[in-house]
């Protein structure tokens, strides 16, 4: 029997992402794919061009999309300019500037470029919808964690979700985790579903842009060196 191709098994999971479970009030979850026809054009175009074979790969593991990033184009931390800048695909229909994916794509240039990265890498979350919370009136991004509450409601979807991306052929052996917060919660669900045997913890790419940006490039560097050990 062969073995799955990697694009068209992303591809098929996220045309089936569906969150029908609870929320507490003042959260609500985005579908980019049900929101945004082209998302689902360019998010296709995007994985039939750098994953269109069965290799392995490593695991790095976001929170949850921003409504600018992977909320409009469908790819984790790629916001449309970079997604037309680097990958060659263009929105038609959306303009957005993510910080988080400024940072990434400056680590993927240093790593080697885009072909290079996507070849050994995948980048998805635990929870792979955008999140949204009320707060004066706005909504605005949120994370997974951000409520006691919210995290118990969306867990067993969570454990499913990464299920499922390790299905896609992940190495389990070691992963990648943004953020350590972030980490303190995938490793309460790796303690109760045995997900992964290894979790390593890198600085997320919106804290490394936002407080540490004057040290980026030593980001970029420990970043690397986790990634091609």
């Amino acid at each position: 029997m062969s073995k799955k191709n990697f694009a068209d098994s992303v591809v098929e999971f996220n045309k089936n992402l569906k969150y029908s479970g609870n929320l507490p009030s003042n959260f609500q979850v985005l579908n980019p794919y049900l929101d945004n026809p082209e998302t689902m054009i360019v998010m296709q175009k995007f994985y039939q061009k750098y994953y269109n074979d069965s290799n392995q790969r490593k695991f790095l593991i976001g929170i949850n999309p921003s409504r600018h990033g992977a909320g409009v184009t469908g790819v984790p931390f790629t916001d449309t300019k970079r997604l037309e800048s680097v990958c060659g695909i263009k929105m038609k229909f959306a303009y957005t500037h993510e910080v988080s994916s400024v940072f990434m794509y400056d680590m993927i240039a240093e790593y080697g470029g885009a072909e290079e990265f996507y070849k050994n890498i995948y980048i998805n979350s635990p929870f792979p919808l955008a999140i949204v919370r009320k707060s004066k009136g706005n909504w605005i991004n949120a994370n997974y964690y951000d409520d006691k509450e919210l995290f118990n409601a969306v867990k067993d979807f969570m454990i499913d979700s990464l299920k499922k991306h390790i299905s896609l052929n992940i190495d389990t052996s070691e992963i990648f985790i943004l953020g350590k917060k972030n980490a303190t919660f995938i490793s309460k669900l790796n303690q109760e579903a045995n997900l992964f045997e290894k979790m390593t913890v890198l600085e997320h790419p919106r804290y490394i842009q936002q407080y540490k940006s004057k040290e980026k490039y030593l980001y970029i560097d420990k970043y690397i060196l986790a990634l091609k050990k």
